[in-house]
């Protein structure tokens, strides 16, 4: 998912998991296993086990599918062994472009990912070649659904939880931390019983590039391309495409 506004990729996500819903299911359960083996299996004390399960449960992944996958990154089932990566590069009219993921051969994922790269107009770099472009963030992601949703509640929530910044994105809200603070500042905002769809640690770019024609029509492809390959879990770009 991108930074040309990374709360406006987590509805092309959720908008993706009907028809794709077992790929779904399978980078999810990915992700929850990495967490686990990083952090452990009490997400009380594993910030990333805790938000991997949030979004399992945001794509309406089953309860039992979240605890099995649970259960074998603890030792229960053995199973693959993965690992996280993150590759950067370019793409279109000078785009940074940063991919996270996790995969059982990386051997195999990086041709893949240069593949896609370099058939879309783009390439990859060496490590720190893009990432000083993006900031590390906390982002807490609120509906505008509700129709007696207070902004400026909000916005006081937001700020007195410790947040750095509220933005409004049309039908939601997107609440920025510092990745530290994420939990803190959900649980605040949780408390005054706001409408939360999605919280999770994220990257923002710090400048954005325009990109028109041609070169907008080749970014749009590469980064969907890379998004739904298996091994990725996030791509973030530092371009704005709206819509």
């Amino acid at each position: 998912m991108a930074g040309h506004s990374k709360w406006a990729n987590i509805k092309r996500r959720k908008a993706k998991v009907d028809a794709q819903r077992g790929k779904v299911f399978t980078k999810l359960g990915r992700e929850l296993i990495v967490a686990t083996r990083q952090g452990g299996p009490n997400p009380e004390g594993n910030l990333r086990l805790r938000l991997a399960i949030q979004r399992a449960r945001g794509a309406n992944m089953p309860a039992e599918h979240i605890q099995r996958a649970i259960r074998k990154a603890a030792g229960e089932g053995g199973g693959d062994d993965y690992e996280d990566f993150t590759y950067e590069g370019y793409g279109p009219g000078g785009v940074a472009i940063l991919v996270e993921g996790t995969s059982d051969n990386r051997n195999r994922t990086l041709p893949e990912v240069r593949y896609l790269f370099s058939r879309n107009g783009g390439g990859l770099g060496e490590a720190g070649c893009v990432a000083w472009l993006f900031d590390r963030k906390g982002l807490i992601v609120v509906e505008r659904a509700a129709p007696d949703l207070d902004e400026e509640a909000l916005m006081l929530a937001a700020l007195e939880g410790g947040a750095e910044d509220v933005r409004d994105e049309g039908d939601s809200f997107a609440v920025l931390t510092a990745p530290a603070d994420l939990e803190r500042v959900r649980a605040a905002l949780a408390g005054h019983d706001l409408p939360i769809a999605h919280a999770e640690l994220t990257r923002v770019p710090r400048s954005l590039v325009e990109v028109v024609g041609e070169d907008r029509e080749q970014v749009e492809r590469l980064i969907e391309l890379l998004e739904d390959h298996d091994d990725v879990q996030n791509v973030y770009a530092n371009c704005d495409l709206p819509g």
